[in-house]
């Protein structure tokens, strides 16, 4: 990834409409990639210390959105910020990450994700800051990059994060901004529902699928969900316990009291069949694309 940096004013033409409608916009934002006027954008945030459910969410909802049109727009952050652009790129969708540094390539945190940084340019996307080459990322600069990624958005999602967490400061600053705000609720119990579930009581959207999202914005909405056939009972059964949820093997295995063998076996087939996926640590879940 050269170093292209693009320097845009607020008085630019390309400059992002909904961004220049905040109450406080970066006079410049500085980018990396294909930057337009009328996106329509739409922000998708969570934390880094992800569940393998927000994981399977914030990726199935990302992606049906991308599918949709909509570009998404997150931070580049380890987790569902990650899943979110990933889920997007899979698709052959669009999508921006909006940095707390500089977009050089010394200066981008995390540097886990340089790789996907740029992917997500070759793959006809952005990276958007308002910090000039060799900033590197500080205790401010975070919390003040969020409010570009609400600005930009006609929306934000939050899927997973705490009550006192970056995705909660982003859906503060889209509410200020008078922009739609959703969450996925989640277990009373986890930590990682605080802060979707207090966001829905302050009045943010509950959402299980894109499709409310979608119908929010008045935006088309697909049919997506298909019936998926099985070709055996074993399959059927698996694909049966999965649909209420996402399980590791060996739950798997315990509720379907199949030998470990069969299951193993017909999990491998389900999976070049694309109706289920691995989801990491040998989780598997239905795959709805």
């Amino acid at each position: 990834m050269t170093e292209q940096i693009k320097t845009v004013s607020i008085e630019d033409k390309n400059y992002p409409a909904l961004l220049k409608k905040i109450s406080n916009p970066p006079k410049i934002i500085y980018v990396k990639g294909e930057l337009s006027e009328n996106d329509l954008c739409f922000g998708v945030v969570g934390t880094r210390r992800f569940s393998y459910y927000g994981k399977e969410v914030s990726s199935e909802i990302a992606g049906d959105l991308a599918e949709a049109g909509l570009t998404i727009v997150s931070g580049l952050a380890p987790g569902i910020d990650t899943f979110s652009h990933l889920a997007a790129l899979n698709r052959n969708g669009r999508t921006i990450a909006v940095l707390g540094t500089g977009l050089d390539e010394k200066s981008i945190y995390p540097r886990s994700n340089l790789k996907l940084a740029r992917e997500i340019i070759e793959k006809g996307g952005a990276l958007i800051s308002e910090y000039p080459a060799g900033t590197r990322g500080a205790h401010f600069t975070f919390p003040q990059r969020n409010r570009i990624i609400a600005g930009l958005s006609l929306g934000i999602l939050v899927v997973e994060g705490k009550i006192k967490s970056g995705s909660l400061i982003t859906a503060n600053w889209a509410f200020s901004q008078k922009r739609k705000v959703f969450a996925v609720p989640g277990p009373i119990y986890s930590s990682n529902s605080q802060g979707p579930n207090y966001l829905i009581k302050k009045g943010a959207k509950l959402v299980d699928s894109a499709e409310d999202i979608l119908q929010e914005l008045n935006l088309s909405v697909k049919n997506r969900k298909k019936v998926l056939k099985t070709d055996n009972q074993e399959e059927e059964l698996i694909f049966k316990i999965l649909s209420e949820g996402a399980l590791n093997v060996d739950e798997i295995i315990e509720k379907t009291k199949l030998p470990v063998q069969l299951v193993n076996k017909t999990l491998i087939s389900l999976e070049i069949k694309n109706k289920v996926k691995n989801l990491g640590g040998n989780i598997y879940a239905v795959n709805h694309r």
